[in-house]
């Protein structure tokens, strides 16, 4: 069975949801006898010059890199690509972005099963601008209407599939990838060792809360840093924001994007972990760090409630006012946190496993 992946920008995942979705789910996929799998890449995320990762086929086709162009061209390109070279069995799309193209298979290669997965409604996002927010909304609508099948990540984006397109679709979470928590090394450089930090794992766009937590930080006093990992992506001027609010604090750090054993020092060694997102489709960060046993302390959306059955800690979604005194409480607290940890791990590896994803996903392509 030819399966293609389309939407992400690439992989290895390097930072970004639908990625590690991706990344995981294509690997996974390629261990299994007769699936060919092919996902399509951008020059900008993975070198061109990788042609096979983990027995999935890379392929690699230009995009107009731009704020509004970048993904849609990538997607636009291969679509194309995918009917006249490929001919596969799957087309698989990723985010309501990328789903403006399922129309196309449709029409034109209408022996390839389209699925569609739906992984969060991006229009929220901040970044987007009135013509952005209604071209993703036309895009989640023509995935949601013309796609063969539906998966979501969360229960409630499918109560969300039914009662605005009266469809029904496949509940389908992310996995996680169970890492061993290891001592803090390669991040001490940066004056970090255990249990000294607060960390924040992130792409630095402005409805991923950010400035909350810095605001809120900039009010208690601690000597824990405040560390901030994750890249922006055409958000530079959010990410110059950030910087000026944090007034030059030595103990606030951005680290940019990271990856590999610096990125598992990070989970592994954080006293707490925040994030403070406006909006999420269902949060690989914050997956990442219950999978270590790491505290949660989550703005209150419904997506974050239902996800550890009420595990972790919550302030009031955008109340820097009640962060800072969550903040301070945990601080204080630290037992509290603790005994809370190992259920969280638990709970995490046994409701989030890869192996499920697959199966599960299998089921809708055959």
């Amino acid at each position: 069975m030819k399966i293609v992946m389309i939407g992400q920008k690439g992989i290895p995942a390097m930072f970004g949801g639908i990625e590690r979705h991706v990344d995981e789910l294509s690997c996974n996929l390629a261990k299994k006898k007769d699936y060919q799998i092919y996902v399509y890449t951008r020059g900008y995320y993975t070198p061109k010059e990788k042609k096979k990762y983990k027995n999935v086929n890379l392929i690699h086709l230009p995009t107009i890199k731009t704020k509004h162009l970048d993904a849609i061209s990538h997607v636009f390109f291969a679509t194309w690509h995918a009917i006249f070279k490929i001919k596969p069995d799957i087309i698989h799309f990723h985010g309501v972005g990328p789903a403006l193209c399922v129309f196309i298979p449709k029409i034109f290669f209408p022996q390839a099963k389209v699925v569609f997965t739906f992984h969060c409604r991006d229009y929220f996002h901040k970044k987007w601008g009135n013509f952005a927010q209604l071209s993703l909304k036309i895009g989640e609508m023509i995935g949601c209407y013309f796609a063969d099948e539906i998966i979501v990540v969360s229960e409630e984006l499918k109560k969300y599939t039914m009662d605005k397109y009266g469809k029904e679709s496949f509940c389908i979470p992310h996995g996680v990838v169970h890492k061993r928590t290891i001592s803090a090394n390669l991040i001490k450089k940066w004056g970090l060792t255990k249990n000294n930090y607060i960390l924040s794992v992130s792409r630095l766009i402005r409805h991923k809360g950010i400035h909350y937590l810095i605001e809120a930080y900039q009010k208690i006093k601690t000597d824990k840093k405040l560390v901030i990992v994750g890249p922006s992506f055409y958000t530079k001027d959010y990410e110059r924001e950030l910087k000026k609010i944090s007034k030059n604090n030595p103990n606030i750090i951005f680290l940019g994007a990271q990856t590999g054993e610096t990125l598992q020092e990070l989970f592994s060694n954080t006293y707490l972990f925040v994030n403070p997102s406006e909006q999420e489709g269902l949060p690989f960060t914050v997956l990442e760090a219950a999978s270590f046993g790491q505290s949660l302390l989550l703005s209150d959306i419904e997506i974050h409630k239902s996800m550890f059955n009420n595990l972790p800690f919550f302030f009031q979604n955008k109340n820097v006012k009640d962060l800072k005194e969550k903040l301070k409480f945990l601080l204080k607290n630290p037992k509290l946190s603790q005994d809370r940890n190992k259920k969280l791990k638990t709970y995490t590896r046994s409701h989030y496993d890869w192996n499920e994803v697959v199966k599960k996903t299998i089921l809708k392509y055959i």
